[in-house]
């Protein structure tokens, strides 16, 4: 069964840039909840636009804490 945690972003345009570009390898957030959520830099690329990132997001991990699922809800 895969855990689903929620968290907001709020990125500037120029921030953005370094996950885009690969600078910047992983995301580090905290979830509503209160926990700490590490991952990939590479699975917020697409929703990164001219503003940056912005957003709710929902994150979806297995048993094994693999990313199952990432996206952005309000």
């Amino acid at each position: 069964m895969a855990t689903t945690l929620r968290f907001r972003l709020n990125i500037s345009r120029e921030e953005s840039l370094r996950y885009y570009q690969g600078t910047a390898t992983s995301v580090v957030v905290r979830a509503e909840n209160g926990q700490r959520l590490q991952f990939p830099a590479e699975h917020i690329r697409q929703f990164i636009d001219q503003k940056g990132v912005q957003g709710i997001f929902s994150i979806s991990f297995d048993n094994d804490n693999k990313l199952v699922g990432l996206k952005r809800i309000g």
